[in-house]
């Protein structure tokens, strides 16, 4: 199982199956959707359509996906917006639905979606993404599917002002820190110094994880292998397997994988998906990242980002990610 966000052009992604919004009568609806039918051949999938018929509201039907890197093209009869009191957004709730549904039926293994319902059909953005991320998610707890949404306008991330203050500040106030800056007014003056950020491959332990270990805390750590470090963390939370995947959104394979091999080397990305999983402090998490030759540097905002996560104890992996796409960063997904 697998929620993952791109950036890009529907028409352009790979997957088993990508869907699409279709009118009620076969027809060529414009937007990206025209660029959908571009791309799969627009008489062969017109003649395909047409064989579908009419599609009446929250309808989902096959055809094969012609010239596009896919298997299929899922047409769903997807909402226009009136004024939220018609049952809009139960019906966009139900073309997610019943569009995953016939995609399992079709035994595929990932589908892309664009944001339904919103551009041409004036679904107010964040509500369409609020819908999408509630159903997406609600169906890979129990789905082996990857499923990925192709977003273009970061804005439909709703985050509160607040919060997107706060990072922004934090983001601010660290970098200046780790690099000397000292601000006079709204401008920054040059460091006397110069440090250097710790590499993304350095062993070193950050200052965070030395303050609070014990030497029994040091020795273990000398001896433990990432993955010893991750099951004994597991352990000692009693949770299970399944539980610990599926929070941190990674493939059921890959997980065998590290629990089967005590030196497996994981990508960053997968450390610290697990972090949030596990809803580490920021010690434990340095810790982790630290038994593969990782650590946060001040230098990357995308690491900032996640460390701002792990101290404010933000530990939903969706969330996290919603908040890395909002800040054009990358997410924390295996692809």
């Amino acid at each position: 199982m697998a929620f993952n966000i791109i950036r890009q052009d529907i028409a352009r992604a790979e997957a088993d199956a990508i869907v699409i919004s279709a009118n009620t009568a076969p027809r060529d609806g414009g937007g990206g959707d025209s660029a959908v039918y571009a791309a799969a051949g627009r008489e062969k999938l017109l003649a395909a359509r047409e064989e579908i018929g009419i599609l009446n509201p929250g309808d989902a039907k096959a055809t094969p996906a012609f010239d596009l890197h896919a298997k299929y093209i899922i047409h769903v009869k997807a909402p226009k917006w009136l004024d939220g009191n018609h049952g809009e957004g139960e019906m966009l709730r139900t073309c997610y639905r019943n569009a995953l549904h016939l995609a399992e039926e079709l035994k595929c293994e990932s589908v892309v979606f664009p944001l339904l319902s919103s551009g041409r059909y004036r679904f107010p953005e964040a509500l369409s993404m609020s819908i999408a991320r509630d159903e997406i998610r609600s169906f890979v707890e129990t789905s082996d599917m990857t499923v990925t949404l192709a977003v273009y306008d970061a804005a439909a991330f709703n985050l509160s002002k607040q919060l997107e203050t706060n990072i922004v500040s934090y983001i601010d106030d660290h970098y200046v820190e780790a690099h000397g800056w000292r601000r006079e007014s709204s401008s920054f003056m040059m460091p006397q110094a110069k440090g250097s950020a710790m590499p993304e491959d350095s062993v070193s332990f950050p200052k965070e994880v030395n303050a609070f270990c014990s030497l029994e805390d040091v020795l273990r750590r000398k001896e433990e292998t990432f993955t010893e470090m991750l099951l004994r963390m597991i352990d000692e939370r009693g949770l299970k397997d399944s539980e610990v995947y599926k929070k941190a959104n990674i493939d059921r394979k890959l997980f065998s994988k590290i629990r089967s091999d005590i030196n497996y080397h994981p990508k960053k990305k997968t450390v610290l998906a697990l972090c949030f999983a596990l809803s580490l402090s920021i010690r434990d998490a340095l810790e982790l990242l630290s038994r593969s030759g990782y650590a946060l540097s001040p230098s990357s905002r995308a690491d900032l980002i996640i460390r701002y996560c792990l101290e404010n104890e933000i530990y939903d992996i969706f969330e996290v990610n919603e908040i890395l796409f909002r800040f054009d960063e990358p997410l924390l997904f295996d692809a």
